[in-house]
């Protein structure tokens, strides 16, 4: 598996996931397999199957997300320059095409969050933007089409 950047913030937040769904969603999902076992039949038992389903769904989560802490590598917050666009800076780009201005935050998959400005690194727009600096301009191909953002500003 590759490495897993982020931040220490985000570290915690798949913790907290993993614990979630260790002590709170595993042992329901383990009652409603018992409850449906003491129904009978098993070959003809739909709560059954859904349950053993979701079993099989919250164990493969949980395996993730243990191999992500596993694998992570805690990004310092310090150490970010915002001579040029990388992950962890704030970026604020203006859309060429029709002038209006946004900000995103570019950040590891775990943390992303488009309501909260938030895009992954893995995005076309984060790689159209990544490495650019202040008054560069980033092409980005998009589903859409090809959007211009010129680099206004970047920050922490």
């Amino acid at each position: 598996m590759a490495t897993n950047y982020v931040t220490a913030n985000g570290l915690q937040k798949l913790k907290e996931e993993l614990q979630q769904l260790e002590s709170v969603e595993r042992p329901r999902v383990i009652a409603a397999i018992a409850e449906a076992r003491e129904k009978g039949d098993l070959s003809e038992n739909a709560e059954y199957d859904a349950a053993k389903e979701e079993q099989g769904i919250l164990e493969s989560r949980i395996a993730m997300l243990k191999a992500k802490i596993m694998d992570a590598r805690i990004i310092d917050e310090t150490d970010i320059n915002t001579d040029e666009v990388q992950i962890l800076t704030k970026v604020r780009v203006q859309n060429l095409k029709t002038g209006q201005e946004k900000i995103y935050q570019l950040v590891t998959e775990g943390e992303a969050n488009i309501l909260e400005g938030k895009i992954a690194t893995t995005t076309p727009i984060a790689k159209g933007l990544l490495g650019k600096k202040v008054g560069d301009t980033a092409e980005v191909v998009v589903p859409a089409g090809t959007l211009q953002f010129k680099i206004l500003e970047i920050s922490i």
